[in-house]
């Protein structure tokens, strides 16, 4: 598991000797202060030889991972995504930002198949205006909240784990989502009706495995977001979806990710 390292006293070229390291993630203070996260893979022995420092210096203690430990930084920082600015909550923001507070919940925006999914929720929005959105497997809350703050009148988000309902109701308070943003800790099967927009952000399994009951709550050529989906099985993902009457609309990619835009055909 990666590690934070600290040093009190580095020397000018220290930032890039890490980062030609492998480090996940660097920061520099004043009087020569310096941390980074580590993968594990790097010791404190080599980076002590890579900086010409005692291993003694160098203060090792245990790094914080965001995204169910797929992302790993120093601290939550604002990130823009097309128009969408996430800012954590101890930092000010501006009107229309979304503010997240700092827990583990997956989707803190850093994540690609987050981002993928705020790229397709924008041009979604857009294109067509959507008066309501279903949110599947929504984490800390921050796709639905996006989309409220992209003009979508209402939003129903929802998720099985118990931790991330408790962050996603944090952050709908957080961000004043009042009665526009329903929080349910349920699966797509134990609700009724549809949606103009449906978005799911989670693994390939379960989107195969999701994928009949997902399709009813997509509404009149409706449009269906899924993302979480490693580049190598997208094509099977896309299979089953078009067996059940969904056209692509597009695919977008980053980092080995892809999120797939479909489009009910009835």
């Amino acid at each position: 598991m990666p590690y934070r390292i600290d040093l009190s006293d580095a020397r000018g070229d220290a930032l890039d000797r890490l980062i030609e390291l492998g480090a996940l993630d660097v920061e520099s203070s004043s009087a020569r202060r310096v941390a980074a996260v580590m993968p594990d893979g790097v010791t404190p022995e080599r980076i002590a030889h890579a900086l010409g420092a005692a291993v003694d210096d160098i203060a090792v203690s245990r790094a914080q991972g965001r995204d169910a430990d797929s992302v790993w930084i120093l601290d939550p920082h604002p990130i823009q995504i097309g128009s969408i600015r996430i800012v954590p909550a101890r930092m000010p923001a501006a009107p229309g930002a979304v503010r997240l507070v700092d827990a583990p919940a997956f989707g803190t925006g850093l994540h690609p198949t987050t981002a993928l999914c705020l790229e397709a929720l924008e041009e979604a929005v857009q294109g067509g205006s959507p008066d309501s959105l279903l949110d599947v497997g929504t984490g800390s809350g921050v796709l639905a909240l996006a989309a409220l703050m992209l003009g979508v009148p209402r939003a129903v988000a929802i998720d099985i784990d118990d931790d991330a309902m408790r962050v996603a109701m944090e952050n709908a308070r957080l961000n004043g989502a009042g009665e526009r943003l329903q929080l349910a800790r349920a699966g797509p099967e134990a609700l009724a009706g549809t949606w103009p927009l449906v978005l799911a952000n989670v693994l390939a399994a379960p989107l195969i495995e999701m994928a009949p009951v997902l399709v009813r709550r997509i509404g009149h050529h409706g449009r269906l977001v899924l993302s979480g989906i490693p580049a190598s099985v997208e094509p099977d993902v896309h299979a089953v979806y078009r067996r059940l009457g969904l056209q692509r609309l597009g695919v977008k990619s980053r980092r080995g990710w892809v999120a797939i835009v479909l489009q009910a055909s009835w």
